[in-house]
């Protein structure tokens, strides 16, 4: 565990691989943190930043709402304060807003996109209207949630303990804070001007975010790439890691960035 000292918060945020190669963020999405990435971190090249958004794994938690802005921010900060330029930012689920954040925001810092279970957003805000009182009221439901990320037979799941420790280790302020943000948010019109390499990666059993919803986003990046992993889900970094690695890097030696 490693706090990096920020001038409000703390972040935990984990730096590995060689100094000097090329660099790549990993932002996990809602009830999650860095751990999603332990199965495939092993299988790269990189050097590669993940970090626990706020209010989740190891770093701060603040009171919530949180904006994207703030969420989008501390990734940018956690960049500067390792000095990663001409980054690969991957964002899983809902961290793949604060990817498409980042990148209409500072295309100094990041020259390609990677996401995975994404999209430019997440339901109407009715539907989160709905959750953030249950958040409020009963905190989340980890039998329902491990079923959106795992799909209905989540239990025989070999990486279902896993899932369920880092939904149940989120404090509600990270719950409340980062799904405030999300249920505001829409970045359809923002991402579809962007035009720099994106490679949208879809797990073709993902019930939380379809395939379909993924390439309608990779439709609108010019230029980009849709890759289908077959028999991947929501969390094709955990349960398939392999393949998710393969299929990385495949667009990151196209892209000439290993």
């Amino acid at each position: 565990m490693t706090l990096v000292w920020l001038e409000d918060l703390r972040l935990n945020a984990e730096l590995t691989g060689p100094e000097g190669a090329p660099p790549l963020v990993l932002i996990h999405g809602l009830g999650l943190d860095l751990r999603l990435w332990d199965a495939v971190l092993p299988l790269l090249p990189t050097r590669t930043l993940r970090l626990d958004l706020r209010g989740h794994g190891h770093s701060d938690r603040p009171p919530p709402p949180y904006a994207m802005g703030a969420l989008i921010r501390d990734v940018e900060r956690l960049m500067t304060h390792f000095a990663l330029t001409d980054a690969v930012i991957l964002g899983a689920g809902e961290g793949g807003l604060i990817a498409q954040g980042l990148a209409v925001k500072r295309l100094d810092l990041v020259r390609a996109m990677v996401l995975t279970g994404s999209a430019t957003r997440f339901a109407n805000p009715s539907v989160w209207e709905t959750r953030l009182a249950r958040l409020a009221s009963h905190g989340p439901d980890l039998a329902a949630e491990s079923a959106a990320l795992l799909g209905p037979r989540w239990q025989d799941s070999p990486v279902a303990g896993a899932v369920q420790t880092m939904l149940a280790h989120t404090p509600p302020e990270g719950w409340q804070g980062f799904a405030n943000a999300i249920a505001t948010a829409d970045f359809y019109q923002t991402t579809a001007t962007l035009t720099l390499p994106t490679l949208v990666l879809a797990g073709a059993d993902d019930r939380k975010t379809p395939p379909d919803l993924q390439r309608e986003l990779a439709d609108l990046v010019a230029g980009s790439t849709f890759h289908l992993l077959r028999g991947g889900g929501h969390l094709s970094m955990l349960t398939h890691p392999q393949a998710f690695a393969e299929a990385l890097l495949s667009f990151l030696t196209r892209i000439a960035h290993v």
